[in-house]
């Protein structure tokens, strides 16, 4: 389902802050592959996510989605392909809309636009069944301006808009970090969830590592730029943050610089 070939990406170029995000990286998703990534301060890891989606140009390499070569093509024409949830809660939803026409812009993407009215009363009946399932009592508050929401439910929400259309990739980019643990758990749970059911092909990048451990069929850790550890299986199910902690440095010669990971 996605193909990373030889990608090179290099901010600022020929200046005294030159820095090689991505370094000849090589990665491949088969279809229903649930990856999580974890990494360094640094690692590339979000830096990955962004090429992905086509936030900047790559210096060399390609980027095939579905058997499709999406390398050239601009951010707004890859997002018939992508589902993304971002760190920051606020990002993935328009604050100042209601629930509904939130979900309604999702359900639209992509989509020829018409006269019709906006909401048809069956879309209204689906919407409050999907809400239902989140298990957060936004069903009954489709005409809530999902500003008054909390960090947890607008990112509950983003990642059921980003779901909806079944993308061929669902990008999930630190999308806990930002929430106080309780509400963080929900979130993940409700990403198993979606992704299970829908067999969405999925990378997320998390600083936690029991998280990482915990969630998806497959590990990969990166470290400047480049995939340094790989595991899928019955090897991942028995990993512990200490085992990761040891195959860091054992690949990178170096101690895991990152307190967050530590930490959570």
């Amino acid at each position: 389902m996605l193909e990373l070939k030889n990608i090179r990406k290099t901010f600022n170029a020929g200046t005294i802050n030159e820095k090689l995000a991505l370094d000849d990286l090589n990665l491949t998703l088969n279809e229903g592959d649930f990856v999580t990534v974890i990494g360094g301060n640094g690692a590339g890891k979000s830096t990955m996510l962004n090429a992905i989606a086509g936030i900047w140009p790559l210096d060399s390499g390609s980027i095939v989605i579905d058997g499709k070569d999406v390398s050239r093509l601009p951010e707004f024409k890859r997002a018939a392909y992508i589902g993304r949830v971002f760190q920051d809660p606020m990002m993935g939803t328009a604050g100042s809309m209601n629930i509904e026409d939130n979900l309604a812009l999702a359900a639209r993407r992509g989509k020829r636009r018409n006269l019709r009215w906006g909401i048809r009363a069956e879309e209204r009946v689906a919407y409050k069944e999907m809400l239902a399932d989140l298990g957060l009592g936004l069903e009954s508050r489709l005409t809530a301006s999902v500003g008054l929401l909390s960090g947890g439910q607008r990112q509950a929400l983003t990642l059921l808009m980003a779901s909806l259309q079944h993308p061929k990739l669902l990008l999930l980019d630190e999308h806990t970090a930002a929430l106080d643990p309780k509400t963080a758990a929900k979130v993940l749970e409700l990403s198993d969830k979606i992704v299970q059911e829908h067999g969405l092909t999925t990378l997320m990048v998390t600083h936690n590592m029991r998280d990482a451990i915990a969630h998806g069929n497959r590990l990969i850790m990166m470290s400047n730029g480049k995939i340094i550890f790989d595991i899928s299986g019955e090897g991942k199910k028995k990993l512990t943050v200490e085992d990761l902690l040891q195959q860091f440095e054992k690949a990178s010669g170096m101690q895991f610089a990152n307190d967050r990971a530590l930490l959570g």
